[in-house]
């Protein structure tokens, strides 16, 4: 697990998004709020299948989950990561609803004996009833609302035209996509400039 889609691999999928450390981010950017009307990237059962395959790799296994309950979670993640970013509190329906869904399906920690030695791996326990990887999005946003110095680091992409967030792991990243977002918005500054001489 945690092989990341590559941003390559998402844009060709119809995915703008940029393959984020963090899957609930990935998950969270299925939805362009920026547009009039919003567009959904998972509304349809392919495209939620789609999404899914390309981020297998660093989900746990297990089916594919309801969309109801996919759009379920990306909306509480939404709330929750909004309010950081505007500095208010997230509304309590969010923070029940990612509790929930991390409590769904609780995990253990166990030893594995590997070609490397021994190795610490988490093991979900789905049997309660949830489903392992919506639990383990609910639970990355859950640790990243609880680490400061990582919360400091959640942006917004400095597109007006775009809403997707990410993780700046440099203090000079603005933009989801550097060679779209930054290049449109670079592009769009330019011709302002040029039409105006």
């Amino acid at each position: 697990m945690s092989m990341s889609p590559s941003v390559e691999d998402l844009l060709a999928a119809g995915f703008a998004m940029g393959g984020e450390r963090l899957a609930a981010l990935d998950l969270v950017d299925t939805q362009l709020l920026a547009v009039t009307p919003p567009v959904d990237l998972i509304e349809t059962p392919e495209q939620l299948a789609n999404w899914w395959s390309l981020q297998s790799g660093r989900l746990p296994a297990g089916p594919v989950p309801d969309g109801a309950a996919v759009r379920r979670l990306r909306a509480a993640i939404r709330e929750v990561l909004d309010a950081h970013l505007t500095n208010r509190l997230p509304s309590a329906t969010s923070v029940d609803d990612l509790n929930a869904a991390v409590a769904g399906a609780p995990q253990s920690l166990r030893m594995v004996v590997s070609d490397d030695g021994l190795q610490a791996e988490i093991r979900w326990h789905p049997e309660y009833g949830g489903n392992a990887a919506l639990a383990m999005m609910a639970r990355e946003t859950i640790e990243l609302m609880a680490d400061p110095a990582r919360l400091e680091t959640l942006k917004r992409c400095a597109n007006p035209n775009c809403s997707m967030l990410f993780l700046a792991e440099h203090k000079r990243r603005q933009w989801c996509i550097g060679s779209r977002c930054g290049n449109r918005t670079r592009v769009a500054r330019h011709y302002e400039k040029t039409r105006q001489s």
